[in-house]
């Protein structure tokens, strides 16, 4: 069976690892990715850590995630937050140039998508719509097997989706933006503006309190669930996918707000896309199993 490296890059940690084509991690090395020393060292780290995997020189390709959109030439990241040294650094004929194997980029929630169409609770489904709802909200498309990247890398850049405008701007472009008013970070900030006798440490802990009957928590969920509902409803009407695949750390709470969500979503979509599944997404490392499909995915 074929087999190929994935690396799931962060702007603290990184993972190497073998994979095989069924989604079977082999071998996986991992340490700290050297953000903050400069786009060389990071090369030469992640070389140096793919040298220690058995028969890598048998790998079919390498692919590569890291958080942020690809360039349109596919060659490097046209941006890249947590690691601002690798925006429009050319990563993708480094890695080459270095270890001489094909090498392909993908954003980390495109990759993790890709896992999940691929190999994980999607397997089989044409159009599938991966979700992370985290820390931030991102996603993928991918239709038959293939990612959808977009004309400039953004596709499925979600965050910025408006799903109220008569809200403030916090941190996105667009007034009321879904990850400023629906993601972990956000629950949390409201957790913490609603209710300041309590100490809302992370997302859960709000949810926690709105299944206990805390009005203020029960009002931010009620908000939440709608806002998500809106966001599924416009991409769903837009893109009519088979399903959607949730992955993230909010879904730790998934059963005090998905069901409704679920709701909501059924309240406002045409009656023909009603039926959406709402999967959850069901791989333990989908980053780096993600990374691994980009070149089983561009037909190596």
């Amino acid at each position: 069976m074929k087999t190929y490296i994935g690396i799931d890059l962060g702007g603290t940690n990184v993972r190497c690892s073998t994979v095989q084509m069924d989604g079977t991690v082999i071998e996986t090395v991992k340490g700290p990715s050297h953000a903050d020393e400069g786009a060389e060292a990071i090369i030469s780290n992640i070389a140096a850590m793919i040298r220690q995997l058995k028969d890598w020189q048998n790998a079919s390709g390498i692919g590569a995630a890291a958080p942020g959109p690809v360039a349109r030439d596919g060659n490097g990241m046209a941006m890249c937050t947590n690691i601002p040294c690798l925006a429009k650094f050319p990563l993708r004929d480094t890695l080459q140039n270095e270890l001489h194997l094909p090498c392909f980029l993908g954003n980390d929630a495109d990759a993790a998508g890709l896992a999940e169409a691929l190999v994980g609770a999607g397997k089989g489904l044409r159009t599938v719509i991966y979700i992370t709802l985290s820390t931030g909200i991102g996603g993928a498309i991918v239709y038959n097997g293939q990612l959808l990247p977009g004309s400039h890398g953004y596709s499925m850049e979600v965050a910025s989706m408006s799903v109220d405008g008569s809200r403030p701007k916090i941190n996105l472009p667009a007034n009321g933006a879904v990850e400023d008013w629906a993601s972990g970070t956000s629950v949390t900030r409201l957790g913490r503006e609603k209710m300041p006798d309590q100490t809302i440490a992370h997302a859960g802990q709000v949810f926690d309190l709105a299944a206990q009957g805390v009005g203020p928590a029960a009002a931010i969920v009620d908000q939440v669930t709608t806002d998500l509902a809106v966001m599924f409803g416009n991409l769903a009407t837009t893109i009519d996918p088979d399903c959607f695949i949730l992955g993230g750390g909010m879904m730790k709470s998934a059963g005090l707000f998905l069901p409704m969500v679920k709701e909501k979503y059924q309240a406002r979509v045409l009656p023909a896309l009603r039926d959406t599944a709402f999967l959850t997404a069901s791989l333990d490392e989908p980053g780096v199993v993600g990374a691994a499909m980009l070149p089983m995915s561009n037909g190596l």
